[in-house]
């Protein structure tokens, strides 16, 4: 099992702080980068498309030179054509090595993804390697605990504790996540921190969560990567991350590095467990052995070059395209028919 990366963002996954760390996450994939963005977080706005088609254009912008695929993922709400329970909606999510979820409703996410498809193809993806990128309100509903934000300093209910999704619960170690933790938007008047409901009213929330808790403050225009191989944390971008204990917090500033340890006593999952659906686990192996299977579009690239150099005659330069399509582990045949691959 090889655990894919995973990303945190406090805000602004478009701007300059966010594609750095988009483009430091993207240097490490192998090629080809295939980004998937789900469309769930926004599901319940009648743009969700835009929302999620904004952050497309940007990372194809961003990531150029990394040549990704981008797809945008429908899965917008349980029992509707655009379910998150929807294979044919979700077959991009079976190949992605780059998942992203980000702005929209925290409560509504983890209330449409919970036990559904899609959830379970992101955990398989996961811990085969692909690499999970979160932020604004998707950071908070991947935690144990949700901070009902809209509830809560939009509609005016009470402090209250709402499940999360529960990302690391299969790692034995209860995290939750606050982003927008140093928001300053209300200015002298209105204390908008901790995801603007103010430190009194998170301080309450804290009091409700059971002492195993972390909690883990992320600061405007600034992320957080675990990288599970190394057992590492590294906070990039801006500002800083709070570890939050108790209410109360540790600091660690842009540029600091971690052990997970910090967080939480890990266990490593098994590559498939009772939490993870055999036939999920399974078809998300079937989806990546196809994939390795097909010839990549540089490899295509190089085999209609040599076919020009053929045709013209220029066998020297068929043969070093040949050697060249041979160190991308594929190997040329001349037939009556023409070329052919063969893996």
């Amino acid at each position: 099992m090889t655990l894919g990366r995973i990303a945190f963002l406090g805000s602004g996954e478009t701007s300059l702080a966010g594609g750095r760390i988009f483009e430091t996450l993207a240097r490490l994939i192998p090629d080809p980068l295939r980004i998937v963005i789900l469309e769930t977080p926004a599901g319940f706005e009648p743009n969700a498309s835009l929302v999620a088609g904004r952050v497309g254009e940007f990372l194809k912008t961003r990531l150029q030179n990394y040549k990704p695929t981008i797809d945008l993922v429908p899965a917008r709400k349980k029992g509707t054509e655009f379910s998150p329970d929807n294979p044919d909606i979700l077959k991009p999510l079976l190949q992605s090595n780059l998942i992203f979820m980000g702005p929209g409703s925290p409560s509504y996410l983890a209330r449409q993804l919970q036990g559904t498809l899609a959830w379970d193809i992101i955990r398989a993806r996961h811990r085969q390697g692909a690499t999970l990128v979160f932020a604004s309100a998707a950071t908070i509903s991947i935690g144990h605990w949700v901070l009902p934000v809209y509830e809560i300093y939009k509609v005016g209910e009470d402090v209250h504790v709402k499940d999360g999704l529960r990302f690391f619960a299969d790692f034995g170690v209860h995290i939750s996540f606050i982003p927008h933790w140093n928001n300053a938007e209300g200015g002298a008047d209105l204390d908008t921190s901790r995801c603007f409901i103010g430190m009194e009213r998170f301080t309450q929330w804290c009091d409700l969560l059971p002492p195993e808790n972390t909690t883990l403050g992320l600061d405007e225009h600034t992320g957080l990567i675990m990288d599970f191989e190394a057992r590492m944390c590294e906070v990039s971008g801006v500002s800083s991350v709070s570890l939050v204990r108790e209410c109360d917090p540790e600091i660690y500033p842009s540029g600091s590095k971690f052990d997970l340890k910090e967080i939480g006593d890990f266990q490593f999952p098994d590559p498939i467990d009772k939490n993870i659906p055999p036939h999920v686990w399974q078809m998300t192996l079937d989806a990546q052995k196809t994939e390795q299977e097909k010839p990549s579009d540089e490899v295509l690239s190089l085999l209609e070059q040599r076919k020009h150099a053929r045709a013209n005659k220029d066998f020297a330069a068929s043969d070093r395209l040949r050697d060249a399509i041979a160190a991308l582990g594929w190997k040329v045949k001349d037939t009556k028919e023409g070329q052919q691959l063969e893996r």
